[in-house]
C-alpha cells in the first residue's frame, strides 16, 4: 500500500516552501514519525515525518523545488519493503540494464546494511540534523538513549556546554558558518557562490521594501544606565532565587517602551493603505539573530507581563531562535519592535522599520563616558537610543518625545512602579 507524503499545512502568511533537505533516499527504510524532509519558508522551516513504516518510494520534490500548501512530496510504501522494488532498481530494468545476480546483490545488500544500522544507533534524524547545522562532531556528544544512542537532548546538552565555554574562555571562538568556510591555500584568490536561503531573501526584499516605501527617519538620545544597573546589583540575588531567572535590561526596557507607547499611540501604530491603524494592544517584536539570519519573534500582550516574564520569554525565544524551533504564530504580528546590537558591540546604528509598524528602538553598547553632572565631570555608563519612525505617520516631536519618554523610565525606574 502506497501512502503519500504531504507538504504540511502552511498558514495565511505564509505561500509556498522550498525543499530544503530530504534526510532519506528512494529506497530506504523509514520509520513512523522519523524526519524525512525539511521545508523551509520565509520565516520558518517546517519539519515533515513519516506516517508509517515502510520504504521510501519515489521523491516528486526534490530539493529546491517549490511546493504549495499539502501537496505530494513523495510516497511510503507501507510494510518491510522486501517485496517492493526500490525505485531505482525499477529504473534500471525498465532501461533494460543487466540485474545484478542475486548472490551479488544480496551480498551488497548485506555489506550496506550495518553501516545503515550503526547510523540509526549513533544519533536519530533530529539529532543528526542539529549536530550538522551547529558543526558539533557526533564522537565528542556521550549519547543517552538506548545503546548509547544520541538523542536531541544530549545534543543540546553539548551546545550549552559549548556556550558556557566560551563564556569563560575567551580563546574558545565559535565555529565559522559552513558557508563561510574557504580553504586558506597562500596566493591563490577563492571564491564560494552561495544560493540564498528562502528566509535570507525575505528579509532582504523586507528590509529594501521599508526603505523604499517608508519615510524613514532616525532620532537619537542617550541614557544613563547607572540606576538600572545599580539595581540590578542590589536585588540580582533575589529575584533570581525568587522568579528562576536572571534579571537584565531588556526587561526595563519593553516595560519603559510599553509606557511610552501609552503615551504615544501613533508609535505603536500601523499603516493599512490609506488607513491608520490604531494598536488597543501591546505586542513587543524583539529582534532575534540566529545562524540562519535576523527573526523577530513577538512578545503578545507585553503590558501584562512583569519583569520576570519578559525576561523568561526572552530566553525561550533566544533558544528556539538558535535551534530553528520558532512557530510561524511566534513571528508574526507586533506592533513595535526592539533590537539590541549593542550585544555584538554596536556604539550607534540607524535600525531599520519592521512593516507594517512605524517606529523601532534600537538599544547600542553600553560604555563608560565623562559627563557634566550638576557642574561636576563624572564617568558614567552611557547608551546611545536610536528610535526609526515612519515620518509620513509619526511627526518629529511625538517621535523626540516617544524617546526621552523611555529615556526618563529607565534612568529613573520608580516612574514604571509609580505610573508617571
Amino acid at each position: 500500500m502506497s501512502i503519500e507524503i504531504k507538504a504540511p499545512q502552511f498558514p495565511e502568511s505564509v505561500a509556498d516552501g522550498t525543499v530544503a533537505t530530504w534526510h532519506k533516499k528512494e529506497g530506504d527504510q523509514v520509520k513512523r514519525d522519523e524526519l524525512l524532509v525539511d521545508i523551509e519558508t520565509d520565516k520558518v522551516v517546517l519539519e515533515v515525518v513519516a506516517n508509517s513504516d515502510g520504504v521510501l518510494g519515489k521523491i516528486l520534490k526534490g530539493e529546491g523545488d517549490t511546493v504549495e500548501s499539502q501537496e505530494v512530496l513523495g510516497s511510503i510504501e507501507a510494510g518491510d519493503g522486501k517485496a517492493t522494488e526500490a525505485p531505482a532498481a525499477k529504473d534500471t530494468a525498465a532501461k533494460g540494464e543487466e540485474k545484478p545476480a542475486a548472490s551479488e546483490s544480496k551480498a551488497s545488500t548485506s555489506a550496506a546494511e550495518p553501516a545503515s544500522s550503526g547510523e540509526d544507533t549513533a544519533a536519530g534524524p533530529a539529532a543528526r540534523k542539529m549536530m550538522s547545522e551547529h558543526g558539533i562532531d557526533a564522537r565528542s556528544v556521550e549519547g543517552s538513549g538506548k545503546g548509547g544512542r544520541i538523542t536531541r537532548e544530549d545534543v543540546e546538552k553539548a551546545l550549552t556546554q559549548r556556550e558556557e565555554k566560551r563564556a569563560t574562555d575567551p580563546a574558545a571562538k565559535a565555529p565559522q558558518p559552513a558557508d563561510a568556510e574557504l580553504p586558506g591555500v597562500p596566493g591563490e584568490r577563492e571564491e564560494r557562490r552561495v544560493p540564498m536561503t528562502r528566509l535570507r531573501k525575505r528579509i532582504a526584499e523586507r528590509l529594501v521594501a521599508a526603505q523604499q516605501n517608508a519615510a524613514m527617519l532616525t532620532t537619537f538620545n542617550e541614557v544613563n544606565m547607572k540606576p538600572i544597573m545599580d539595581m540590578r546589583k542590589h536585588y540580582q540575588a533575589d529575584f533570581e532565587k525568587t522568579h528562576g531567572v536572571r534579571l537584565g535590561f531588556m526587561g526595563f526596557f519593553v516595560r519603559a517602551c510599553v509606557e511610552a507607547l501609552k503615551r504615544f499611540p501613533a508609535v505603536n501604530a500601523s499603516i493599512d493603505v490609506d488607513d491608520i491603524v490604531y494598536h488597543g494592544y501591546y505586542d513587543i517584536g524583539v529582534a532575534v539573530s540566529s545562524e540562519r539570519g535576523l527573526v523577530v519573534p513577538v512578545m503578545r500582550d507585553a503590558d501584562q507581563k512583569g519583569l520576570a516574564e519578559v525576561e523568561t520569554q526572552i530566553i525561550e525565544y533566544g533558544k528556539k531562535a538558535r535551534d530553528g524551533k520558532l512557530s510561524i504564530e511566534e513571528m508574526t504580528g507586533g506592533t513595535f519592535t526592539i533590537s539590541n546590537g549593542g550585544v555584538f558591540g554596536s556604539l550607534i546604528s540607524t535600525p531599520i522599520l519592521n512593516p507594517p509598524q512605524t517606529a523601532i528602538l534600537g538599544m547600542h553598547k553600553i560604555q563608560e563616558r565623562p559627563m557634566a553632572v550638576d557642574g561636576k565631570v563624572e564617568i558614567l555608563p552611557m547608551m546611545y537610543l536610536a528610535l526609526s519612525y515612519d515620518h509620513r505617520l509619526i511627526d518629529g516631536k511625538e517621535a523626540v518625545q516617544f524617546l526621552v519618554a523611555v529615556k526618563n523610565f529607565i534612568e529613573d525606574p520608580a516612574r514604571l512602579l509609580l505610573d508617571i
